[in-house]
């Protein structure tokens, strides 16, 4: 099958080419903060990469509660907060309202990292956890939404009152996954090491050592261990109602007992299967934890209950023959196997 007529293939074109250039874009967008392309791009691409071509949001804002509030609680001059804490969200929404959530699915570097990394994981042999349990889901859902507001907003904040050192001015960046891989395929193995110069930047940068670690294992065995945590990922849903591109779902009764979309989807959305199946109405099903990857509306076998629309306008719809086709193009690319650490998973592992 052509990219043209596998949705999951043309993807991966995509994220190949904004992987070489959000990591290596500095020589076509310039090396100085100034040439970047926003400032403020709604997807990880981390400011220690010295090459690359723009730096997520998450940046500006934690050095902006870092270095701001305090001055503007003591004078009483909160401007000095709020004009760059809303020039940096402004620039994001200019960004985000023209892909929403696709920014995941289609643009971020690490995204497209653990996608590659459960490739191999699946090639090897050792992927046996597609989908987490809805326990689980639940439980796990919180921690983007404590992730934004503790090391994003929280502890910047508090550093800047004065309530801890500076070392927690910008959390986030220091245990960011996208920060050591970024670096390393730069060919820069500076950020992977534990700094000791202090008791904070030695637990700060362990805790990164250890989580960027983590997310190569997890992902090798688990579908986008990552993402299903990143402050950024809630960040974009708290605006995804007003992005251009969006998921949406006809209600159909026959999905009560399918499940498809929610088996294929790596975020395990189970609300894609359950919610607005009474109504043939087309309803916005873009949900906080989606990434616009498309897969659910792939195999979906019937015709228009899932699509994907920009301005309302249906650019990727579900059919029954492309269901069919794509289904027997997961069922051979399953089928191939470079080694097999299991000899339970010699059979080919079920779609997703």
């Amino acid at each position: 099958m052509n990219a043209l007529k596998n949705l999951t293939v043309l993807r991966r074109f995509v994220q190949l080419f904004m992987f070489v250039f959000l990591v290596y874009g500095s020589t076509v967008v310039g090396f100085y903060a100034a040439d970047k392309l926003s400032g403020a791009l709604p997807s990880l691409s981390c400011a220690y990469d010295t090459m690359n071509a723009d730096y997520c949001a998450l940046i500006p804002l934690q050095h902006q509660f870092h270095h701001r509030l305090g001055p503007a609680v003591d004078s009483g001059d909160y401007l000095k907060l709020l004009l760059p804490v809303g020039t940096t969200i402004v620039t994001f929404l200019m960004m985000f309202v023209l892909l929403n959530k696709a920014f995941c699915g289609w643009v971020c570097p690490l995204g497209f990292f653990q996608e590659v990394m459960q490739l191999i994981g699946q090639k090897l042999g050792l992927r046996k956890v597609d989908s987490l349990s809805h326990g689980a889901v639940d439980k796990v859902r919180p921690i983007k939404w404590l992730m934004l507001g503790g090391l994003v907003f929280g502890l910047p904040a508090l550093t800047s009152l004065g309530f801890l050192s500076d070392e927690w001015g910008d959390p986030f960046c220091q245990i960011c996954p996208s920060r050591i891989m970024t670096t390393l395929f730069t060919g820069s193995d500076d950020e992977l090491f534990v700094d000791t110069s202090t008791p904070s930047y030695m637990v700060l940068s362990i805790l990164g050592d250890f989580l960027f670690g983590l997310v190569i294992a997890m992902s090798m065995t688990l579908r986008q261990p990552f993402c299903r945590i990143c402050p950024l990922l809630a960040m974009h849903a708290v605006f995804r109602k007003i992005g251009f591109a969006r998921l949406v779902k006809k209600g159909s009764a026959r999905c009560d007992k399918c499940g498809l979309c929610t088996e294929a989807c790596p975020m395990d959305i189970r609300e894609l299967q359950t919610d607005h199946n009474a109504t043939d109405k087309v309803k916005d099903i873009t949900l906080p934890d989606c990434t616009l990857c498309g897969r659910c509306v792939e195999f979906c076998p019937d015709k228009d209950v899932l699509q994907i629309r920009y301005l309302n306008i249906p650019v990727f719809s579900a059919t029954p023959q492309y269901f069919k086709r794509r289904k027997k193009a997961q069922t051979e690319w399953d089928k191939v196997k470079l080694i097999g650490f299991d000899h339970r998973l010699a059979k080919p592992v079920k779609a997703k």
